[in-house]
Parts: C-alpha cells; structure tokens; sequence
C-alpha cells in the first residue's frame, strides 16, 4: 500500500534499460547512469532521482524488476541522459521481523553504500530513527566519477616507516579557529590545510594522519546541543565528508579533497586516513536507519542472540561484519578507491581487532579481511596501521600478517608512568625504549611497526597530560562519566593553569622529557595536533563532541610558546638524520647486517639498577659505519644524578651536547654540531631531564 500510494504520489515516466551488475554504486558514463546496489533479502527496490539537493520530493521513482534489473542478490539499472552530479537514493522493501534480525523499512531513503559524495542538508537524524517517511529530512547520495582531476603526475609517496614521523591532526580543527589567519571560508576545510603546510613543512613531519574523512553523522551524539566532532560515525566509506569543502557541491569537495592531497605531496608529506570500518553511524536497535540497516540488516552487522539487538563491540552500539563476503569487498573497494581514486598513502584501522571477528564475532586466527587487505596489490603500496584492540580484546603485539604495523598503547602507559615517578617500570620502559621488542620481535615485523605515541586525540593533550590530575569533561552533558580515569597524568602541583612559575618551568620541561623519549626510541612516533605549542583542551579528555576552541588549534599558541616549537621542529630533525632512529632491526638484538652495537646502563656504566624506585637510565648507540655515537641519559627522578660518559674509542675525541631538556631556549638543543664539548667524565643530569650527546669519529 505504502509503495503504490508513494509512486502515484511522485513517479514521472523515465526511460531506463535494464543495466549491469558491475560496477556496484552509481557509475557515470557519458550517455547515462548505471546503478546498483546489493540486498540479498529484498523484496524490491526503488531507484529516487532528485533534481536539487534541497528537493522535498523526488524528480522520478523508479522500481526495478525483479527479473529485467535483478540478479543473485543484485539489483541494477540503467537510466539514460543522466549525468554526473545525479543526487539519488533507494527505497527498499522486504520483510520487518526485528526477531529474525530483519530490519527493511520501506518509508526510508537509504544513502547508498557505495556513494561518492552524500549530501546532509536538511538531515535529521531523530526523523530516521522514528517509523515513517523521512524523505524530507534524509541525506542523500550523489553520483561522481571524478576521473577527469588533473593530478600532475602526483604518486603516492612510499617513505618507509622507519623514516617517518606522523602528524595526527583533525581537518576541521587544525583551521577553524578565527585566529588561524585564514579567511572564513577557508576555515576548517582541506584547502584551509594546504594553506597551512608552511607550518607542518618546518615541523619536519612526514606524514599527517587525519581524523575520519568519510562522510559521517554530525548528529550523532547524545546531546543534541553539540556535534560529532572526531568523525567515528561513518555514513559513507567513499565520500568526503561534506563539512569539510567549501561549497555544498559535493564533486567539488573531491576536488578539494584531491588538492590538499596533491599539495601535501608537493611538500613531501604523506596523507594517512583514520578509517572505521568497525561500526557505522546506524547505531543500536534505537538507532536511524540511513543505509546499511535497511539495506540488509542481517549482511552488514553481527548480530546478538536476540536477533533484534547488535553485538557491540565497538562500544557505539553496532559491529560491521566485516567477514561476510560481501562487506568484504566493500571495504576493500573502499580502500582501493582512496587509494587509486585519492591518491591517499595509508590507513589507521579504528578498532582493527574487531576486523579479526566471524559473523558470529568469534574472533578469529586468520581472518580473511584482515589478510586480504595485507596482500591486496593495490594496498600493497600503503602503510596498513592497527588500533589493535576493541572492547573485548587486545591483540597488541600479535595482531595477523606481516606488514602491519600498530599503535603501541603500551608505549603510551609505560612511558607515561616511568616518566612521572610510578615504581616498578623500569623493564617495561626498556622495552619500550628499544622498539618494544618483547611485542613484536617474533613476529615478521621491524621496530618500525611499533606506533609510537604518548598523546593522541582520544584522552588529554601533551599540556594537559603534566596539568591534570583527574579529568574534567562538563563540558560534554554526561556529568563527567565519559573519558578514560586511567590517565596516568600528574599536575606537578596545582590542577589545571598555574601562575606559579616553579610549576610551569617543570611542566615544560616534561613536555621536552615526553617528545625526547619519543624521538629518541625504536618505532614510529607519532604527534597529536598542536602539543609542540601546548594546545590544551582544558582537561577535557574525550572532547568527541567538542567541535569548538576545545579542540581547535589555537594559533596564537604559535608565538606564545615559540621556544617549545623551536625545540620540536630541530628534535624532529635530529629524529630524522640520526641514522639509529631509522634502523629495520631492533637495537637489543644483534644483526649481522647492521653494525650498530646498543649498551644499557644507569648512572653508572653497565650497571642498570632494577629496583621497583629505580628511576634513571641512560644507553649508548654506536657503529663504525655511520662514525657516530650517541648516549641519551634519562633522569625522572626527582633529583639531580651525576651520569657516567662511556669513553671513546679516539681518545682525541669528545662528547658534544646536543640535548639538555633542563636548560631554558636556545640552549635545550643543537643542531649542526653546535652544541659544547663535555671534558668531563660524568655529566650531572637535573632531576626530571632528558640529556643527549654525541661523538664523531
């Protein structure tokens, strides 16, 4: 009844032929448009066309027939004259038995999963979530092709890991501030990054990793008064997130999107994507149903039990089954696309161990997703990055395959707590400092694979993690019960800002300790957006929802803490020409092809003291071949200690200070074999202070 009233209501006559099963989604041509969309328990299908984003109702409704334009679970059509920019949609019909994990309602526009662009205007989500029709207030899909971007010769860039440091930036909130010195419409968009690439260039970054792009549901938050701001709401895994151009014009969102890519290439920086294929925007069984639930149900999402409720594993109330065949090739198209289509260098998995999951959400020893991915040849020249855990498992140095590399949350814990005084740590912070090899030596990877990071944009800033004691998230409507309470954090002495000067000097010189002890590991590190100017979020440690000056970088922090940029950007440097920090074997494990020889020590030489109030470490790096040494002395203990300086094998040679994170700017570090040469056989390390020093032959 519902579908014969809706034809009368708004079908014109359109000629159509009965299309092709291949390509899946909206394929421009130059005489027309194919479409095509799985559902294997669908009754029937329409195909809506609109003639303007902001159309109440559709231009033609077109049902395709279940013998001309349907075939083993797909259904196609061809429809003449159409051209790029078509804005569509579907409405499906089949059956509604929740209890049977069937969910088609055929009053709802569905966004198609393989749209390249999705307009949000006029969305509500509360109107998808309700029964009826939200045709009014759905979001819709936009057929592109794209293929005509001139991308002058732009490839994909292939640093390898080992000479990388990653840059974990949001797009919106690295311009939006009205002091970024960027025009309004500029603001918070991809072309407002490319005008700050100066800035990431003399950061001496190699890649940026950006906060999810893909088309996602700003309304997807509790309290209706904020937004989604990190973008873990995925509508659309082959659209650009709309928000993020500068026009409403979805075809030329891709176009800015190309831009900022092709112009980052130009600088010599790479773009890695945080991707979600975990969970969609759909939600619970409460949730709106805007494409993948009403398409079919039970082929997208692991389902409980009671087959009207989903298995959660991601926390936000539904599981993507990622293991069924025909999701499968949905995030493998999607990959290839951004790839191919976007010339994009790499991905960040959110929640890759739910990936390792059947279609039961058992998870699994070879999970073929996660393998096909690995050996796909297109992806084969990217960087594929685990965050490998999710709410039930944590896979952290035993995640499949033998490209993957990982973020290191164990990095991010122990140096934290060895850092900031807490007993017991110091063979967890060994580990960590030399590539956590206790992880993923016995796996076929190298210390580069470790992700290193003490930040990111998930818990309290760099500057918040050494002024905060206990989170403070108001801000966000749920009384404070959201966000982590394991931050291992400490204020040095008064929660929150401070005018005292005493506090603030350690707590600076603590942000150098954490950036030194990044740089000067085995593994990958990685920085979150705006910690070298100390950007701080207030406490706020789960500022999802915050898409305002709690989360934005603030560029006056640029000039106001200048000397800690300054001492990033040359640590970053030294990071990257020091030939030990990019090594393929871990320094504690001998290699017949890598000469470097690694020596641990405390205070004293070659007698490292393991007690749990131990505190203070320092190691030695050299090789004949680079005619370099290098010894790095930590000291987070809470007073001064006189470390031993190895002797050189030249005796002709000395010491040079390169890195003193106790002395005030300029002095905290040297570049170019500018630093002073140490005459004496001990160096006295200030309490809490990172101090580096080098020799050539």
């Amino acid at each position: 009844m519902i579908k014969n009233l809706f034809k009368r209501l708004y079908t014109t006559e359109v000629a159509t032929q009965p299309g092709q099963s291949f390509p899946i989604g909206a394929t421009v041509y130059p005489n027309g448009i194919n479409f095509c969309v799985y559902s294997k328990n669908a009754t029937g299908v329409e195909l809506l066309l609109f003639d303007k984003a902001t159309d109440r109702v559709p231009s033609a409704v077109i049902a395709l027939d279940l013998k001309k334009n349907h075939t083993s679970y797909y259904w196609y059509i061809f429809v003449p004259g159409l051209k790029e920019g078509q804005i569509y949609g579907y409405r499906v019909f089949g059956p509604y038995h929740p209890k049977e994990g069937d969910r088609f309602d055929a009053a709802k526009l569905l966004v198609d999963p393989y749209a390249r662009g999705i307009i949000t205007r006029g969305y509500n989500r509360a109107n998808a979530a309700r029964p009826g029709d939200n045709i009014t207030c759905a979001m819709k899909s936009v057929a592109l092709n794209g293929s005509d971007y001139d991308w002058e010769g732009d490839q994909l860039m292939n640093i390898p890991l080992a000479k990388s440091i990653i840059y974990e930036m949001h797009v919106g909130g690295f311009t939006n501030h009205p002091n970024s010195g960027l025009p309004e419409h500029l603001r918070g968009t991809y072309l407002g990054v490319i005008e700050k690439i100066p800035y990431l260039k003399a950061l001496n970054i190699t890649a940026v990793e950006l906060l999810p792009v893909h088309q996602f549901d700003e309304r997807d938050v509790p309290d209706q008064s904020l937004v989604n701001y990190w973008g873990y709401s995925t509508v659309g895994f082959f659209a650009p997130h709309g928000a993020y151009g500068t026009t409403d014009d979805p075809a030329q969102t891709m176009r800015e999107f190309k831009d900022m890519v092709k112009a980052l290439h130009k600088a010599g920086i790479e773009v890695i994507l945080d991707v979600v294929y975990n969970h969609t925007a759909e939600g619970n069984h409460e949730g709106p149903t805007l494409s993948y639930r009403g398409l079919d149900n039970k082929v997208y999402y692991i389902l409980d039990g009671d087959k009207r409720y989903y298995k959660n594993y991601s926390g936000t109330g539904n599981t993507v089954k990622a293991n069924h065949s025909v999701v499968r090739r949905m995030i493998l198209d999607s990959l290839r696309f951004w790839v191919e289509e976007m010339h994009v260098d790499g991905f960040r998995f959110d929640l890759a161990a739910i990936l390792s999951r059947d279609e039961d959400g058992t998870p699994m020893k070879n999970a073929p997703i996660l393998w096909e991915i690995e050996s796909d040849p297109v992806l084969s020249r990217v960087k594929i990055m685990a965050e490998a855990w999710d709410l039930e498992q944590y896979q952290l140095g035993t995640f499949i395959g033998d490209r993957w590399a990982e973020w290191n949350g164990k990095f991010r814990d122990h140096v934290r707590s060895f850092m900031i005084g807490h007993e017991s740590m110091m063979n967890a912070f060994v580990q960590r400092v030399t590539g956590s090899s206790d992880l993923f030596r016995d796996q076929t990877r190298d210390p580069s694979r470790s992700i290193n990071f003490v930040t990111c944009h998930d818990g309290f800033t760099l500057n918040d993690l050494v002024s905060y004691n206990q989170k403070h998230n108001l801000a966000n409507g749920e009384d404070n019960r959201d966000g982590s309470n394991n931050n291992i954090s400490w204020n040095h002495g008064e929660e929150g800002p401070t005018e005292d000067p005493a506090i603030d000097t350690l707590r600076l010189r603590q942000i150098k300790n954490f950036f030194c002890v990044m740089m000067l590991s085995q593994g990958t590190p990685m920085i979150n957006m705006g910690d070298e100017i100390r950007r701080t979020q207030l406490g706020n440690n789960n500022a999802y929802c915050q898409d305002n000056e709690i989360s934005w970088m603030d560029w006056d922090l640029v000039e106001k803490n200048k000397e800690l940029l300054r001492f990033v950007r040359l640590l970053n440097k030294f990071n990257l020409r020091t030939e030990f920090f990019q090594e393929e074997s871990f320094w504690n494990a001998p290699n017949d092809d890598i000469n470097t020889s690694f020596q641990l020590h405390g205070i004293i030489l070659n007698d490292v003291s393991w007690n749990k109030d131990s505190h203070s470490l320092s190691y030695t790096l050299y090789n004949p071949d680079y005619k370099k040494a290098l010894h790095v002395m930590i000291n987070a203990y809470w007073k001064t200690l006189a470390y031993e300086l190895p002797e050189l094998t030249n005796s002709g040679n000395k010491w040079r200070l390169v890195i003193n994170t106790k002395n005030p700017s300029p002095r905290d570090i040297y570049v170019d074999k500018k630093g002073p040469l140490l005459r004496a056989k001990k160096y006295r390390v200030a309490a809490r202070s990172v101090v580096v020093v080098e020799a050539y032959e």
